[in-house]
């Protein structure tokens, strides 16, 4: 901005939060301050409570009827909502934070929910969209952004306000790597000219260590949530790489364990197309034409920038939604007896065929606890009640969610809910799976877990489509490429 905003000081003493649904706490006796100005890079393994801390400093975890609190968590000396303006959050998703139709209006929401004159506003939006670089015009439509133009619109939001300190949730989870670089350097930026304090919780480390001064990991004690270290990064990822790496910390240098080779060549087609272009909406085709092969016991790893069409060619593969033009069709291994159309498939049809694991999490969600989330498949198939409890025990061991297993899915962290998604995706043991995204918001020990069961269960002859930016995840699982958009 023109000129610099007064830093904010954030602080924790003895605070803890347990949502009212969950009877462990999410954080409990957390000691911490954040001195005004400082760059802070926030770490630990999924689960441990990061996003939770957060969104306390921002002042959305809501009142009684939401959670208990224990201790205080204070912004400059006061509660988060009595320092309202002093903070201001970007999150994960993009399209989550968007607002309003146009860019314009959307940067200037937040001044105006906190009264700002209206001749003041326009300037701050105008500097605000200059310091991230935004430069389209403030009537753009903002669904015609991109994703790393979002998080910048986002970005730019939150610093129109002018707050003290800026907190950034993994806000390049879902980016490609253009996008990831866009947002990384708007922030770098707007730190340059604003002088706000700024903690970001981010997996992708390299990326944020040119911008940060200190790194604080949050890991669980025995009666409560401890700091692991707390220092600057030098001293905490080099003097204590290997020990925060097996706790589940993603630490350059260190990288997680990976799973096998295939031990077979691929096995035959199971879904064919051919000429196939891809739409949201009809008569707008947005990637294609593609002739192309998913194979029992392979990965097909689907690449591109953001917005090329790729979460929509794994939607009409999948049978979700109808293809531009084009067929997709199941050969008569998958189809057994269906149609090979799998538009035309029930739902039902679907579950021990072709399931989905669509990239946000929530959009997904049914049940009111993680074990119920996980039998919606497997009662919907009708099958035994001994065989539905097997099949969820089973899952909630494998992907490290037995303790949350009563737990409403909504107050799981980024990562578990990505973890349920994939396991009551497998639950009704297709011989398909569309997975977008699949190892967004994981630590580095259940990323490599994750990992090693979509390895496990190609060797076992399910075919596998990976739609993802994360191309360490392509290259462990050994995936044969398609890059959509170039």
């Amino acid at each position: 901005m023109t000129s610099p905003v007064q830093p904010a000081a954030l602080e924790a003493r003895g605070w803890g939060w347990r949502y009212a649904t969950r009877r462990r706490w999410v954080l409990r006796d957390v000691e911490l301050r954040i001195e005004p100005g400082e760059h802070v890079l926030l770490l630990g393994a999924s689960g441990s409570g990061k996003s939770t801390l957060l969104q306390g400093f921002g002042g959305v975890l809501g009142g009684a009827d939401e959670g208990e609190t224990l201790g205080d968590l204070l912004v400059d000396g006061r509660a988060p909502v009595d320092a309202r303006g002093r903070v201001g959050m970007v999150l994960q998703d993009p399209d989550t934070q968007t607002i309003l139709a146009r860019v314009g209006d959307d940067a200037a929401f937040g001044c105006e929910n906190l009264g700002i004159p209206r001749d003041e506003i326009w300037p701050r939006v105008r500097e605000a969209l200059d310091a991230v670089q935004l430069d389209v015009a403030l009537d753009r439509s903002t669904a015609a952004l991109s994703g790393g133009q979002k998080q910048r619109l986002a970005l730019a939001g939150v610093l129109a306000m002018r707050p003290g300190a800026i907190l950034l949730d993994e806000p390049t989870a879902n980016l490609d790597p253009d996008g990831v670089r866009e947002v990384r350097d708007a922030v770098g930026a707007a730190l340059d000219r604003t002088g706000a304090t700024l903690v970001v919780i981010e997996h992708r480390i390299d990326v944020w260590l040119p911008l940060v001064t200190r790194v604080i990991v949050l890991g669980a004690g025995d009666d409560g949530t401890v700091v692991l270290a707390d220092g600057s990064p030098e001293v905490v990822l080099g003097e204590r790489g290997a020990e925060l790496a097996a706790s589940g910390v993603w630490v350059p240098g260190h990288p997680p364990v990976l799973p096998p080779a295939p031990l077979s060549a691929p096995g035959e087609p199971l879904v064919e197309a051919h000429s196939l272009q891809v739409s949201r909406r009809r008569g707008l085709p947005v990637a294609g034409p593609f002739d192309l092969a998913v194979r029992a016991g392979e990965v097909l790893g689907i690449t591109g920038p953001n917005g090329a069409g790729k979460s929509t060619l794994g939607l009409t593969l999948a049978g979700l939604i109808p293809a531009e033009a084009g067929v997709v069709r199941a050969t008569p291994t998958l189809a057994n007896g269906e149609t090979p159309d799998p538009l035309r498939w029930s739902s039902r049809a679907l579950l021990t065929r072709i399931a989905t694991v669509l990239q946000t999490p929530e959009h997904q969600l049914l049940a009111k606890t993680v074990r119920e989330e996980l039998a919606v498949g497997p009662r919907a198939l009708r099958l035994p009640s001994d065989e539905i409890a097997a099949r969820t025990d089973d899952l909630l061991v494998r992907l490290r969610l037995r303790a949350l297993a009563d737990a409403n899915p909504y107050t799981l962290s980024g990562g578990e809910k990505r973890r349920l998604t994939v396991a009551a995706a497998i639950a009704t043991r297709p011989r398909m799976l569309v997975l977008d995204e699949p190892t967004f918001g994981q630590d580095a020990v259940t990323w490599g877990e994750l990992v090693a069961l979509i390895a496990a269960l190609r060797d076992e002859g399910t075919a596998i489509v990976a739609i993802s930016h994360d191309e360490a995840v392509l290259d462990a699982l050994h995936a044969r490429r398609i890059e959509v958009g170039r």
